[in-house]
């Protein structure tokens, strides 16, 4: 087996996304609104949102209108036995949804 620069062929990948995330998240997607506040429970758990537009949705609401590709920067997926709300995964810590503002 030849010695292979694991690093170093990783670090190429992810220099890759990095310009394509940027732009994604300077030209928001036509028609979408964003996620820009969260409300927590006392255990901090997730239960409300607010948007860019001032819109608070419930969780429920919010799941559905992300899974309907209404929210920009949204994904769902499957964890616990039930749909889970959580940012895209682009390697910026501060605007993954537990680091936005409450409100």
């Amino acid at each position: 087996m030849s010695a292979k620069d694991f690093e170093g062929i990783y670090n190429e990948y992810k220099a890759q996304s990095v310009d394509v995330t940027n732009s994604a998240f300077e030209n928001m997607e036509k028609g979408k609104e964003a996620i820009a506040a969260v409300r927590k429970n006392e255990d901090g758990d997730l239960i409300a949102f607010k948007t860019n537009t001032g819109r608070e949705l419930d969780y429920v609401t919010a799941l559905n209108e992300a899974k309907a590709g209404k929210l920009a920067h949204i994904d769902v997926f499957h964890k616990y036995g039930r749909d889970i709300i959580r940012s895209e995964p682009d390697g910026i810590r501060e605007n993954n949804l537990d680091e936005l503002p409450e409100f």
